[in-house]
């Protein structure tokens, strides 16, 4: 097909309709089983890191400030896996928290000591009044999942290959001071693949807010590249102090995609006076993190050096996929202009937008089809897309083979639905 969807006549898109019908119940007759929900490192992925499985070994327990890991303490983690991500996440060393497995559990644990006691700009705790959080669309699910588990009001915002609409923001925070928080993730955003340029960031942090206004900075893919430009993190705490505003940002990052999905360190940094009291909140709720675990990364990952190598073994393994994807969806979809996508410079995710008040049929017959997608709608506060037409790509974890054979399927049901729609219409 050499034109848009949109300039076939009744009959065209009638025999088109037919051809896709037959070329879709030929799909569901293969009886696949893929995956593409989640954003999960593959085994091949994993198998890099596997060195960890013998490490520390045995008799090795001591840091080199001579720490016994084995034991209590230690909030803060340890030293020698700090200062290996502190360049890496552009961030001062003694700024800079190492935790267990999950990045997700420290904003969890950030936003319940806010909402429980307030932040260390607070008159009151968060939980006082009503309170809203900015939330770029579209964005991550899990954020807006924690949100809803805590009753936060949600106000999506419209989010571009830059950033999001600063100017709804600003007009949004001057004018409502119930606005505590905002999601952001600067790096490869999920799941469009945006990257927040500093003059947005710094228009973020200089604008007239809530005076504990917070900006959850989740750096989740600061390493992960696709591509030769490695774009470095943002010194967005810097950047912050010097907006005058020095306590504005929570910054959250781990290495769940970088070594253990399951097994990593995370991460928490911000100004001095922030760190202080998420320690001491932290110190109600745990004596320490796992320091062998710390020691064993370290050990491993040896500098920030290993970090860029070991990511670069990383994109050797991921970028053919998320080339996978664009070339067939351009060779399916581009022509008809059935739908558009992100082909972002790095992260996890591919962002697809197919017609409007299609998706959720979309993700219905891909299913049906044995070919598991993340729910429409998925990357808006509360599942809800007002368009109906945004779906997330995850082709991480899959086979190449297979994911080619999932983007392939998922193309043919994006234009049995499209024409299923168009026909409906010209009724």
């Amino acid at each position: 097909m050499t034109m848009p969807l949109s300039d076939l006549s009744h009959a065209e898109l009638t025999v088109l309709h037919e051809e896709q019908t037959s070329a879709y119940n030929a799909l569901v007759a293969k009886g696949l089983k893929l995956d593409l929900t989640r954003g999960k490192p593959s085994a091949a992925q994993l198998d890099l890191s596997n060195e960890l499985l013998s490490l520390p070994g045995e008799g090795i327990y001591l840091d080199s400030t001579g720490t016994d890991c084995r034991n209590y303490g230690g909030p803060r983690g340890l030293p020698a896996i700090r200062t290996i991500f502190a360049p890496l996440l552009n961030v001062p060393v003694d700024q800079l928290v190492a935790g267990d497995n999950s990045s997700l559990s420290i904003m969890h644990d950030a936003l319940v000591y806010a909402l429980l006691k307030g932040t260390v700009d607070s008159v009151e705790p968060w939980s006082k009044a009503p309170i809203k959080f900015i939330c770029p669309v579209p964005g991550y699910d899990r954020h807006f999942a924690l949100c809803e588990q805590f009753g936060i009001d949600m106000i999506p915002v419209p989010l571009s290959e830059h950033g999001p609409d600063l100017d709804q923001i600003q007009q949004l925070v001057a004018d409502d001071l119930s606005i505590k928080g905002m999601w952001i993730v600067p790096m490869y955003s999920n799941p469009t693949g945006a990257i927040y340029t500093e003059e947005v960031t710094r228009a973020l942090l200089e604008m007239p807010a809530a005076g504990d206004f917070r900006m959850f900075w989740d750096n989740a893919y600061a390493v992960h590249h696709l591509t030769d430009v490695e774009t470095p993190a943002l010194d967005v705490l810097g950047m912050a102090a010097e907006a005058g505003h020095p306590n504005r940002v929570f910054l959250f990052a781990s290495t769940s995609k970088i070594t253990f999905a399951g097994a990593g360190v995370s991460f928490f940094a911000s100004s001095s006076s922030n760190v202080d009291w998420y320690l001491k909140n932290l110190s109600k709720r745990t004596i320490g993190p796992d320091k062998i675990n710390h020691l064993r990364h370290a050990l491993y990952l040896k500098g920030a050096d290993g970090v860029t190598a070991l990511m670069r073994r990383h994109r050797e393994i991921l970028a053919p996929k998320f080339d996978q994807v664009t070339s067939i969806l351009s060779k399916r979809l581009g022509e008809c202009e059935a739908a558009t996508w992100t082909d972002p410079d790095g992260g996890y995710f591919i962002s697809l937008d197919v017609a409007d008040g299609t998706a959720t049929r979309v993700v219905a017959l891909a299913k049906q089809a044995g070919i598991a997608m993340t729910g429409a709608g998925a990357a808006f506060p509360h599942g809800r897309d007002p368009r109906d037409r945004n779906i997330r790509i995850a082709p991480s974890f899959p086979s190449p083979e297979e994911v080619a054979v999932a983007i392939d399927g998922l193309a043919t049901c994006v234009l049995l639905a499209a024409t299923e729609k168009l026909l409906e219409e010209s009724v």
